[in-house]
């Protein structure tokens, strides 16, 4: 990858590979998946040159900010931008129940 590659991410002026990796497969939302599967998947994107990771606060229940959390372990987190979705409220049993966009319902990562 060359920094030609690179494109901007908004105003904040950190830039990242023009590809980034989704990852809500990776917490059985599409049915079961292999941990150890993913976090290859992960490391594969990133030593691709792949610098943004997509993830959203209700995929898996938390369960797939922890797999990226894991898959960054040992790395440089600095060099990784997390794409972060937030406000689906889910039951229990995963069902959705409400939307939440207030301010105070971001978190920071």
């Amino acid at each position: 990858m060359t920094n030609q590659s690179k494109r901007s991410l908004g105003p904040s002026g950190f830039e990242v590979f023009p590809l980034g990796l989704g990852c809500m497969g990776m917490s059985d939302l599409y049915g079961h998946s292999d941990e150890v599967e993913s976090i290859a998947t992960i490391h594969a994107a990133l030593d691709a040159g792949v610098t943004l990771l997509d993830t959203g606060d209700f995929y898996g229940m938390g369960h797939n900010e922890m797999l990226i959390r894991d898959a960054l372990r040992g790395r440089n987190r600095e060099q990784v931008a997390i794409s972060v979705k937030f406000g689906v409220l889910r039951a229990p049993n995963g069902g959705v129940v409400g939307l939440d966009a207030r301010p105070a319902a971001v978190k920071n990562f």
